[in-house]
């Protein structure tokens, strides 16, 4: 019998390779060996994630890779998301807070964004999300519509993590820092980046997220 280490492999040689039913089959395989569906998502899916954005960023795969990648995901997280939203009632939030999600201008990925949306549901607090490729004047209006507690940014590749800076600068401009936190994450942000745009809070990955938004739940009075 394959060991899980092997299946995990197989699962991100498949996903990289766009191989659909391959994908299925291993993550099915590897839920039945016991694996958590969040580690599955964290794990070798994430990092087939990332090697198809270094693909497409080094002009190996194209717009139809990246789309066909998105829909593959799409159809395992049917199978994962119930799962992962038992698991993710494991850390219930403090106090439910209210989260714009979005993944910035130029950038189409939605699979890190839509698991931390699902996570931070499953904890208790109310998401917005907003999609993919959301300029800023879009994240201005979920503000001024909804009065979040929380925006959260994602990006996956450097090109467009530097859209990020220009929503913080133009929500000063527009006098609306004060009156929402700003996180960040995404492939191609680390905590040094965050600091340097003045996030409010970075995450490394969907649970580290749910972490993040339970400690500042823990510590506002919300508005």
């Amino acid at each position: 019998m394959p060991s899980r280490r092997s299946i995990e492999d197989k699962l991100y040689q498949c996903l990289v390779e766009l191989d659909r039913s391959c994908v299925i089959e291993s993550i099915k395989d590897l839920l039945g060996m016991g694996a958590r569906a969040t580690d599955i998502v964290l794990g070798p899916m994430s990092r087939a994630m990332e090697e198809i954005g270094r693909l497409y960023e080094e002009g190996e795969y194209f717009i139809a890779e990246l789309m066909e990648a998105a829909e593959i995901f799409k159809e395992a997280m049917k199978i994962l998301e119930p799962l992962i939203r038992e698991e993710a009632k494991e850390i219930k939030g403090v106090k439910r807070l209210r989260i714009v999600l979005a993944t910035v201008k130029g950038d189409v990925h939605d699979i890190g964004k839509s698991l931390v949306g699902v996570m931070l549901q499953a904890a208790g607090h109310e998401v917005i999300d907003l999609g993919v490729d959301v300029d800023v004047e879009k994240i201005i209006e979920a503000i001024e519509k909804y009065s979040p507690d929380i925006v959260g940014l994602s990006a996956l590749l450097t090109t467009t993590s530097r859209y990020m800076r220009t929503v913080i600068e133009e929500l000063e401009k527009r006098g609306l820092r004060g009156k929402v936190r700003v996180i960040v994450g995404g492939a191609a942000v680390n905590r040094e980046y965050a600091e340097s745009i003045g996030a409010d809070g970075y995450a490394a990955n969907a649970i580290e997220a749910v972490k993040l938004v339970n400690s500042i739940a823990g510590g506002s009075s919300g508005h």
